[in-house]
C-alpha cells in the first residue's frame, strides 16, 4: 500500500457475510481523507444448470452483491462505484486490482479447514498469496479501528508495514503495539555429554548472545516506534520470548486489539503463494482482521 497523498482500496465482496465484515472494516479504517475506494464483484456462471430460473436468481444475487456493497461504500466515498467482473472470483479481484493500481485489497475470509485449504484454497487465501498489494482481511469487522498490532522484526517488509501506518489517519486515542519475538537460543540436548566446565561457557556464552540479540531488537522497535509517534500514534514496544505467531495472536489478545500488521513482501510467485509461516499462521487463527502490508 503505497504512501501517496491518495490510497486506492479495492473492495471486493460476493455477498456473505464475511465480505460484509471486510466492508465495514474498510468504512471504519483511518484511511486519509484523499483516500478513494472502489468494489468488485465476479460475476461467474458458477452454476451449470439448465433451468433459466436457477440462471436468474444466480445473476440477480451477484446483482444484490454489488448494489449492497456500493451503497455501503457511498457512505464515506460518494463516487464509489462496484464493478462486476467476468470471471472467477480470484482471478476477477486480481484483475481488478492491477487496473485500478490498487494498493490495498479488502476481502472477507471464512476461514476454510485445513483440507480444503489443502484441496483447492479459498478465494480470500488466493488473493492473499497472488495479490502484488497489501490486502486487508478480514472474519468479523471490529467496532473501531483504533488499536493496532504490529509485527516487527527489522526485515524491509516490517518497515513498510511501520511506513503504511504513518500514512493513515490517526483516529482518536489511536495505539500501536509493535511486537517483536526474540526466542531464546538454548544449548541442545547432546551438550549434556559435554565437560561441565564447557557446558558452563557455552551457557555464558549463549546468554552473551540473547541478550545482545534482545538489545538489537529493543534498539529496532524504538527507533519505528519514534517514527510512528511523530506521525500521532501513542506507541508501546514488546519483545516475546516465544514464536512470532504466538507472540503476535497473545499481543492481540491482551490489548484487545482491533487489527493485526504484519509484512508479506514476495519477490517471486512462488514466495506470493507460500506467503510465510508468520502471514499464514496468523491469517488462520486471528480473531480480528488482518492487514497483510507489501
Amino acid at each position: 500500500m503505497a504512501n501517496t497523498k491518495q490510497q486506492r482500496i479495492l473492495v471486493a465482496s460476493d455477498g456473505s457475510q464475511s465480505a460484509e465484515a471486510a466492508i465495514t472494516t474498510v468504512l471504519r479504517f483511518p484511511w486519509k481523507a484523499s483516500a478513494r475506494a472502489q468494489g468488485v464483484v465476479a460475476n461467474f456462471p458458477w452454476l451449470r444448470t439448465e433451468s433459466k430460473a436457477a440462471q436468474a436468481a444466480v445473476e440477480s444475487s451477484v446483482e444484490i452483491a454489488a448494489e449492497t456493497a456500493g451503497r455501503a461504500l457511498r457512505r464515506r466515498w460518494p463516487a464509489a462505484r462496484v464493478a462486476m467482473v467476468g470471471a472467477p472470483p480470484a482471478d476477477a479481484i486480481l484483475a481488478a486490482a492491477n487496473r485500478s493500481k490498487a494498493d490495498v485489497i479488502a476481502i472477507g475470509w471464512r476461514g476454510h479447514g485445513a483440507f480444503q485449504r489443502l484441496i483447492a484454497g479459498s478465494v480470500s487465501r488466493v488473493v492473499a498469496s497472488n495479490a502484488r498489494c497489501s490486502v486487508l482481511v478480514a472474519r468479523v469487522a471490529p467496532k473501531a479501528v483504533r488499536r493496532m498490532i504490529v509485527g516487527y522484526d527489522g526485515s524491509p517488509n516490517a518497515r513498510r508495514a511501520i511506513e503504511v501506518l504513518a500514512s493513515l489517519e490517526v483516529p482518536r486515542a489511536g495505539r500501536v503495539v509493535l511486537v517483536d519475538a526474540v526466542v531464546p537460543h538454548v544449548l541442545p540436548a547432546v551438550a549434556g555429554r559435554l565437560p561441565s566446565a564447557t557446558r558452563r561457557e557455552l551457557q555464558e556464552e549463549l546468554q552473551r548472545l540473547n541478550g545482545e540479540r534482545r538489545a538489537e531488537a529493543q534498539k529496532l522497535l524504538e527507533a519505528e516506534a519514534s517514527r510512528l509517534r511523530r506521525a500521532g500514534w501513542k506507541v508501546e514496544t514488546e519483545l516475546r520470548a516465544v514464536a512470532p505467531v504466538a507472540a503476535l495472536l497473545a499481543a492481540a489478545h491482551e490489548h484487545a486489539a482491533n487489527v493485526i500488521v504484519v509484512g508479506a513482501c514476495a519477490k517471486t510467485r512462488l514466495q506470493r503463494m507460500v506467503l510465510g509461516s508468520v502471514a499464514n499462521g496468523v491469517l488462520n487463527r486471528s480473531p480480528v482482521p488482518v492487514l497483510l502490508v507489501r
